[in-house]
């Protein structure tokens, strides 16, 4: 059973979504915030699998939470999803760099925001489609900066070359194409690097395959 926990500042939006998920028969959801500062002790309560936030909520906005959440080690299992009203909102960016898994917008048809919650809950990543190459450009652009690539010492040669790929938005049999990998030693490849660089999920991934240079927008380095 998937565990979710909802937070929005409209009491509508959050019964809609509590609605559509309940009906799953793999999906519950375990409690609703509307503010920031009642997410963070909801999922610190509840310790949901997937956290559905808000980004622009009182007392506390939904980046806000996201940080709190992300930076509290009990919490690691907890996935929080970025729903909201804007798919070019300025602080997408940075809920993503604070740990957010994946980024949707509030208009997203129900049968993709069940497969989000499912997506996340299982590990992996997404964004909206359109989102993600805005959103890498963004942190490109954000770069003041020469890359400083010295995080990826820790790295194996191949495990570089499978975190370039990464850093394009490629799924891991995508992956296994280009290498000549089977889907499953990509995905091995992808948690030792998750590991390594001490990454929540392959959004983080994506985020230090830029930063440190090893990925410009539309191709490896």
């Amino acid at each position: 059973m998937i565990r979710v926990a909802i937070a929005d500042d409209q009491q509508l939006i959050r019964g809609g979504f509590r609605s559509l998920l309940d009906s799953e028969p793999d999906i519950e959801v375990v409690g609703e915030a509307g503010t920031g500062v009642e997410a963070v002790a909801l999922v610190t309560a509840q310790r949901p699998d997937v956290v559905l936030m808000d980004i622009r909520m009182p007392d506390g906005d939904g980046l806000w939470a996201t940080e709190k959440i992300a930076a509290d080690p009990a919490l690691a299992g907890t996935h929080i999803v970025i729903v909201t009203t804007f798919e070019l909102d300025e602080y997408v960016g940075q809920a993503i760099r604070a740990g957010a898994s994946g980024f949707l917008v509030k208009d997203t048809e129900p049968v993709e925001l069940i497969r989000a919650v499912r997506v996340v809950a299982g590990g992996d990543a997404l964004l909206s489609p359109g989102v993600t190459k805005r959103l890498l450009e963004r942190i490109a652009g954000d770069l003041t900066e020469a890359p400083d690539q010295r995080q990826l010492a820790v790295l194996t040669d191949r495990e570089r070359e499978v975190l370039g790929h990464v850093g394009l938005g490629l799924t891991n049999e995508e992956i296994g194409r280009e290498l000549f990998l089977s889907p499953l030693t990509a995905k091995t490849h992808v948690s030792r690097i998750m590991s390594k660089l001490h990454a929540r999920d392959r959004v983080q991934l994506v985020v230090v395959a830029y930063e440190t240079g090893l990925v410009r927008p539309g191709r490896a380095v």
